[in-house]
């Protein structure tokens, strides 16, 4: 090939060669930082029940180095790693029924900071007094919940509700806590649940089938933006069935979706519920964790997942310990993400009509970040007091055979009556909710209107 047939193909590469910049407003995670701020507004999964013990555990959360532990009394605490006197890491302190102590000098802190002993001081010292008074080891308040530990890591004066989701108390579920590391920015995560068309291609083509051969096929997507909570609705059609999948977003980072092997498009299912519940937290600007509980039942999936590779394949398509050749023949959610780098280069993205969910949920936190800057603290889940928060993600499959029409733009419309269904429910209590919209599915595939 001459130089004159080279020039022609129009090779690009050395005008793209510089790397495009990144979204610091939705990245960059650390205190002080607009969307660091803005994501301490909320209560998010900090580790697991079974990781916390009287053995002192090191824990990165929204790029701050923390210890947290378990007291003799049972209490979990949550503080700063390094002691205040002279810095040593209290992951060597040793736990009292108090709190922690500091392995190099005995000073002993309680579960929200107090400086409770300053033993190697003098009794009289006035400067410790004082110390011991003024000053306290920075901590956080926690609350464990069903095999998570949860945090608020925000002023105290804006501290909100703890949030109440109704997947809480889906009836029938087997929840099975789980964490999942990814050595990659948080949002790079997150997105993947508004971006229902990834499922066909890396769960169902590229890899082969990792959860069904239902998930290969494209459907029609609908967006719904509520609020705080963003909804994809991705409908199929799989032979003479039309499978409703709704993968759900309520910000800044509770995710669900429906099964991930319960449901393959093939039988009839009615508002089947989430195969995981699920928070994307970062850890820091290059780092993030997926702290979630995987759901078995009826409603979720089957109970011959709830093992450790179980999860993990729920969680990504793959199990993670795999090798780097395994990893390329068949890449899961993890070596999606990662492979876009530690921060994607988010100015080099050409977003596409499909990818609608990604965009208008990133554009509402850049305006909550730019609003809780301006002085405006960002809305939470629960509108009201003791409320518990409706979720919407699910999948629901009808027997509704081909008419003679355009079948695309028909099965779109399944998609919206069933979400205009779910949203027509919504204030209804739980239980009252589920089976109302079980009930209504069932009339609406057999009456066939739409």
């Amino acid at each position: 090939m001459n130089k004159d047939n080279l020039i022609t193909k129009d090779f690009r590469g050395y005008k793209q060669a510089s790397l495009p910049s990144i979204d610091k407003n939705l990245s960059h995670v650390g205190p002080e930082t607009p969307c660091g701020e803005y994501l301490r507004r909320y209560w998010h999964p900090v580790a697991l029940s079974s990781d916390v013990s009287e053995v002192p555990k090191e824990i990165r959360i929204l790029d701050e180095d923390l210890v947290i532990f378990k007291t003799i009394e049972n209490k979990i605490g949550l503080v700063h790693k390094n002691c205040p006197h002279r810095r040593a890491s209290l992951v060597y302190g040793k736990i009292e029924k108090k709190g922690i102590r500091c392995c190099y000098h005995g000073w002993l802190f309680s579960l929200d900071g107090e400086i409770l002993e300053t033993p190697g001081e003098d009794q009289d010292s006035k400067s410790a007094a004082k110390l011991r008074k003024t000053f306290k080891l920075g901590a956080y308040p926690v609350k464990e919940f069903n095999g998570l530990v949860f945090s608020y890591m925000g002023p105290m004066k804006k501290i909100p509700e703890f949030p109440h989701y109704d997947a809480f108390d889906v009836l029938g579920i087997t929840r099975r806590p789980y964490r999942i590391d990814y050595k990659c920015n948080w949002i790079q995560v997150l997105d993947a649940i508004m971006d229902p068309v990834h499922t066909s291609f890396l769960h169902g083509q590229s890899s082969g089938i990792q959860f069904s051969k239902g998930f290969a096929e494209l459907g029609e997507l609908e967006f719904f933006e509520r609020g705080v909570q963003y909804l994809g609705c991705n409908t199929r059609r799989v032979n003479d069935n039309v499978w409703v999948r709704v993968n759900e977003l309520i910000l800044p980072n509770f995710t669900q979706a429906g099964a991930a092997f319960a449901t393959d498009g093939t039988k009839t299912r009615y508002f089947g519920r989430s195969s995981f519940t699920r928070w994307v937290v970062p850890v820091d600007d290059y780092n993030s964790v997926a702290l979630a509980w995987a759901n078995f039942g009826a409603r979720g999936d089957p109970i011959k997942y709830n093992t450790k590779e179980g999860c993990e394949r729920i969680e990504g398509g793959e199990t993670m310990d795999r090798t780097f050749e395994e990893k390329q023949k068949k890449p899961g959610d993890t070596e999606a993400v990662e492979g876009m780098g530690t921060i994607s280069a988010h100015k080099g993205e050409h977003l596409m009509p499909t990818d609608q969910g990604v965009m208008i949920y990133r554009r509402r936190i850049r305006k909550l970040v730019k609003s809780l800057q301006e002085g405006k603290e960002p809305p939470q889940p629960q509108q009201k007091k003791g409320e518990i928060i409706k979720t919407n993600g699910q999948d629901t499959v009808l027997r509704v055979p081909k008419r003679n029409f355009d079948d695309r733009k028909f099965i779109k419309s399944i998609g919206s009556a069933v979400m205009k269904i779910q949203f027509d429910l919504e204030n209804m209590p739980l239980k009252d909710r589920d089976d109302k919209i079980i009930n209504k599915l069932s009339e609406m595939e057999k009456s066939g209107k739409f």
